[in-house]
């Protein structure tokens, strides 16, 4: 909107030049009509089996013929109808070859803006960018772009986001990172076979596969039952060590980077002033070792993991950058339960525990895997005081506070006099957290 008696002219806004994926892309977008013919095999085996074995060897050659040439042309067409475009207040996307979908992502709500690079991209040099926007539960993502185009897009549009002008955008470049540790392979190999969760799997395999090859001889009842269970070992081990491999992290102005992968390489960020919530959890096996792994609530943002495993101490020290002004209450700060608290949760109330600081609401729970949560008060959207008639009868009570990643942490089983004095105090502790808290803003 112009003022009155101004005059915008059309012609004085800078030309907007739109711009194509990677020419690979095609390659990417032709394997849609064959995920299709193999999601509906998967889905009726039966009836694809029957209609594979009626094919001859010509009317094979000939769905082969027509499938792949228009398959290829499918890739071609959404290439071909894909652009995007940088103007000067937004990103936009225009997508589709039947139905027309335009995006207008507008600078100052992007979030993070992450480089990942599967297998066959890291081999063809091309990346995947994918950006966390205010608003939105899912991605928005340009896939594919040369590697190197893919990172001076996501440094103009930071840039951008940040504030600097459109002229000045494309001279700024990616901030400058400064590595503050890197996780070693043989460290998190260590950690998951000392995770509970990989074993527990193994275990339920071990158990389950003979008892139901005893009680049915049959071997598909139990492939059925085994696979499941290998695979989400499988995916709890070598799943989350390719995943995690070379896991490192450093420190520059728009957020701390995070680069991991061993097939797949990822480059993430975790936005500044966007963390609600950070958990430090401790597995049982870990404890000796002094291990712990940090995980993240970020607004806006799927980001979610900080440090697969690092030493206590250390751990303490990247939170305090992710947290400005925080630290981590010690383990004797924690306040456990009263104990008539063990009417309500036998053996496992002694997990609980909370301590408020100036800075922070921390919460502990659980017994064989600790996790202690930390909220900074400023970023409390709401409390509240949950009272069952089991715990009225024994003169408890839970806290909630709900944060702005919609998650919640809960202080449970506190005597009701405290919870209620918690519920006055924590309303007064965010207000003025917010009012005192830094912006934000990239780059600041």
């Amino acid at each position: 909107m112009t003022a009155p008696g101004v005059h915008e002219d059309v012609r004085d806004r800078p030309p907007v030049t739109e711009r194509r994926l990677h020419p690979v892309t095609p390659l990417r977008r032709a394997w849609a009509p064959v995920a299709v013919l193999i999601g509906w095999a998967l889905h009726d085996p039966d009836q694809a089996q029957r209609q594979l074995t009626r094919l001859t060897t010509t009317s094979l050659l000939i769905g082969l013929a027509v499938l792949l040439p228009a398959a290829a042309l499918y890739g071609f067409l959404t290439w071909w109808f894909t652009h995007f475009a940088v103007t000067a207040s937004e990103l936009r996307i225009r997508t589709g070859l039947l139905f027309r979908r335009t995006a207008h992502i507008r600078l100052e709500r992007i979030q993070a803006i992450d480089v990942t690079q599967p297998l066959l991209a890291r081999v063809a040099g091309v990346a995947k960018l994918r950006l966390d926007v205010i608003g939105t539960d899912k991605k928005d993502e340009l896939a594919f772009l040369g590697a190197g185009e893919a990172r001076a897009l996501r440094a103009e549009l930071l840039a951008r986001a940040a504030g600097f002008a459109p002229e000045t955008a494309h001279e700024v470049g990616e901030a400058p990172s400064r590595e503050m540790l890197r996780v070693p392979p043989g460290v998190l190999a260590v950690s998951l076979l000392l995770t509970g969760a990989t074993w527990g799997w193994l275990l339920g395999a071990a158990v389950m596969v003979p008892l139901l090859w005893t009680a049915t001889h049959s071997l598909w009842t139990v492939l059925a039952a085994a696979v499941p269970l290998f695979g989400a070992a499988g995916a709890s081990s070598v799943g989350r060590f390719v995943a995690e491999y070379d896991w490192t992290l450093g420190e520059s102005p728009d957020g701390l980077r995070i680069d991991h992968g061993l097939l797949d390489r990822a480059h993430e960020t975790v936005p500044p002033g966007r963390v609600q919530t950070v958990r430090l959890i401790e597995p049982l096996l870990w404890r000796r070792r002094g291990w712990v792994r940090v995980e993240l609530d970020v607004a806006g943002s799927s980001n979610s993991l900080l440090l697969p495993v690092a030493p206590r101490e250390l751990a303490e020290s990247v939170v305090a950058r992710v947290l400005p002004g925080v630290s981590v209450p010690p383990r004797e700060a924690l306040v456990p339960p009263p104990r008539r608290a063990r009417w309500c949760v036998p053996v496992w109330w002694r997990g609980y525990g909370l301590t408020v600081t100036d800075a922070v609401f921390a919460a502990r729970h659980g017994l064989l895997r600790r996790s202690l949560s930390l909220v900074p008060h400023a970023k409390v959207q709401s409390v509240r005081l949950v009272q069952g008639p089991w715990q009225r009868a024994r003169g408890v009570a839970d806290v909630h506070v709900d944060t702005g990643a919609n998650k919640s942490v809960t202080a449970r089983l506190r005597d009701a006099g405290e919870a209620a004095a918690l519920l006055r105090s924590q309303a007064e502790r965010s207000r003025t957290g917010r009012r005192d808290a830094r912006p934000d803003r990239w780059m600041t």
